[in-house]
């Protein structure tokens, strides 16, 4: 399993203690970076709501900027990301919501 978020994320953390004793690869999305792969399958399982347009980034962008395509938008601000996304054998899952956990087995 692929666990991509922030180490600064609250949510993140809750997420990862959640998962413990599970084999989770974290990737840090503003240190680690995303690939173009994992972006491109991450907007295709997300569409618009891959970006989390509740943010102090998103705020901080100029309309050009927030028009942009979404892979453009996250290759240059990956922190715009929904935070988790979580990659399982291929199913891609977002958010640390009642449907991921059941999807997950953790409570």
């Amino acid at each position: 399993m692929r666990f991509f978020g922030l180490k600064t994320c609250d949510t993140c953390r809750k997420a990862l203690k959640a998962l413990d004793g599970q084999a989770v690869e974290v990737i840090d999305v503003r240190a680690d970076g995303v690939s173009d792969a994992d972006r491109a399958a991450m907007v295709a399982a997300f569409g618009e709501t891959v970006i989390n347009k509740r943010s102090t980034t998103w705020r901080g962008l100029s309309e050009v900027e927030q028009s942009l395509d979404l892979d453009t938008l996250l290759k240059k601000h990956p922190t715009l990301l929904k935070r988790p996304v979580i990659d399982r054998d291929g199913v891609w899952l977002q958010g640390w919501t009642d449907d991921t956990k059941r999807e997950l087995g953790v409570n």
